[in-house]
């Protein structure tokens, strides 16, 4: 079995494929918007092979109950690491962010609409002139939801229970925050 991981993991790194949610529609902040725009025409990847397989596995032995199928558990954490690496946040705090909001489910749809695995709120696509974005696709949903949690970590000047509370809506209560912050030590973080 470990034989086999390894070897996906190799074909994963070989071929690598191809934002939070807000109760209400607020007036967007110009700054958020150029950030959005610019993610959603960028991509990064994992810089070091070595640093990508022990994450990979590291994380894929974490997340089999939750995602079951390892080709597409795999495709996923590739997809997480690139979109918060790419926003400069942590991957293990995206992935404890999908743990709380959706549970790892694509499809997931909150009563305020919010959608996807991030749970982005459809007003953003408007506010990009991108209508047809699909935020059910994995790689669009990361984009959005990386990119809009670290502006809010950038305007609260790194204090994460405050930008938490802002992705999700709640800024001034601390039970979002601190259920992030509960699934980030308990379930994925990772030591630098």
């Amino acid at each position: 079995m470990l034989r086999n991981t390894w070897i996906v993991l190799c074909l994963l790194l070989c071929t690598a494929p191809g934002v939070g949610a807000v109760s209400q529609s607020p007036p967007v902040d110009p700054e958020l918007r150029a950030l959005l725009m610019e993610a959603v025409s960028q991509a990064d990847s994992f810089s070091d092979a070595f640093d990508a397989q022990v994450w990979l596995l590291d994380m894929s032995t974490r997340m089999r109950r939750y995602i079951p199928d390892e080709a597409e558990r795999l495709r996923f954490l590739r997809l997480v690491h690139r979109e918060a690496t790419r926003a400069g946040l942590k991957p293990d705090l995206v992935l404890a962010v999908i743990h709380v909001e959706s549970l790892f489910d694509r499809f997931a749809l909150s009563r305020a609409g919010a959608q996807g695995i991030m749970q982005v709120m459809p007003f953003w696509k408007n506010e990009l002139g991108r209508p047809d974005d699909n935020l059910i696709d994995l790689a669009t949903n990361l984009r959005y939801g990386c990119t809009i949690l670290k502006y809010y970590l950038d305007l609260e000047k790194g204090d994460l229970r405050r930008a938490l509370a802002r992705y999700n809506g709640s800024l001034g209560s601390h039970r979002y925050p601190d259920k992030v912050q509960e699934y980030w030590y308990r379930y994925w973080y990772v030591r630098d």
